[in-house]
């Protein structure tokens, strides 16, 4: 019985060292091969092992980070959903970064060379992406801050735009004339930006017109309320007003002040209102004058 024992005690001791030496020591090669560079601490070592090792980091952070953004966004709105997807894909890639940086460092590379021998790099690569960087910050600052919004109507460089696109590096809006004008986020946080819409969605225009001096100045200030009252697409509450504006060299000057909730379309209304200006005023005999000089010549006779 106790030969038996001792038997199987040996065959037991076989089979771990088998296991331990051969095949385990056959995974640990497999795991250790791949280049190594350089001796003692300063070596690196770029195995199937550390590769593994980043991969399945990569995997468990990959399945961490949706866990979070599916605990984030359960209360949110479909476009509050959208916005923090935009930010969290960022903060994502940061995270592979850093994981990628402790997996390798866990793995026995002193990740301090990696650094400074690429520290030349990545200072080039600050300089010549420093605008980049500025344009994803921005449209952090957008989203975050809720600063634009899709169909908000902007003011950039002149050119007013219907924003419909708001992406993590740009937006993108389309002008009056069917032109996609892409903007760049930093644009937001560096320029002055008019956003004709983000207080509300009515926005007050006006028209200046002048007419002739002796014009009965009550005449004119009721025909121009009635166009205003009658146009398409004005608003009659806040009701539209007309102001006498000033005594100007010509003319006298008067303003038509009206609210649309489509300032996006007022070129068209304000051409339709001048239109009818025009012929409203020629019906009711009411001049519009153009500038005048007098000019006086003085001839000077030079005695011979």
């Amino acid at each position: 019985m106790d030969k038996v024992l001792i038997m199987v005690q040996d065959g037991s001791n076989k089979l771990t060292d088998i296991i331990e030496n051969d095949i385990g020591g056959s995974i640990k090669e497999f795991l250790n091969w791949g280049l190594h560079i350089g001796q003692g601490d300063n070596s690196i070592n770029i195995t199937i092992g550390l590769l593994l090792a980043i991969t399945i980091a990569f995997i468990i952070t990959s399945f961490v980070l949706k866990w979070l953004r599916l605990l984030f966004t359960r209360k949110m709105g479909q476009d509050d959903k959208l916005k923090f997807i935009s930010v969290f894909k960022f903060i994502k890639y940061m995270v592979y970064v850093v994981v990628v940086l402790i997996t390798v460092s866990a793995a026995g590379i002193n990740i301090t060379i990696l650094i400074t021998a690429s520290a030349a790099l990545f200072v080039g690569l600050g300089l010549a992406l420093q605008e980049l960087f500025q344009d994803i910050i921005g449209g952090i600052f957008i989203i975050v801050d809720k600063s634009l919004s899709v169909g908000d109507i902007v003011e950039v460089d002149g050119k007013v735009g219907k924003v419909f696109e708001i992406k993590l590096r740009t937006t993108r809006a389309i002008t009056r004339d069917d032109k996609v004008i892409i903007i760049p986020n930093h644009k937001f946080i560096s320029d002055i930006i008019y956003n004709y819409t983000q207080n509300h969605k009515t926005t007050r225009e006006n028209i200046r017109i002048g007419v002739a001096y002796g014009s009965d100045v009550e005449l004119v200030t009721r025909v121009l309320e009635e166009i205003m009252q009658t146009q398409k697409g004005i608003l009659k509450n806040p009701e539209p007003f007309v102001l006498f504006e000033d005594f100007g060299d010509s003319a006298l000057l008067f303003s038509l002040n009206f609210y649309l909730n489509d300032s996006f379309g007022d070129p068209k209304i304000k051409s339709e209102v001048r239109y009818k200006i025009d012929a409203r005023f020629r019906d009711c005999k009411i001049a519009i004058p153009f500038p005048q000089r007098d000019v006086h010549l003085f001839q000077h006779i030079k005695n011979q």
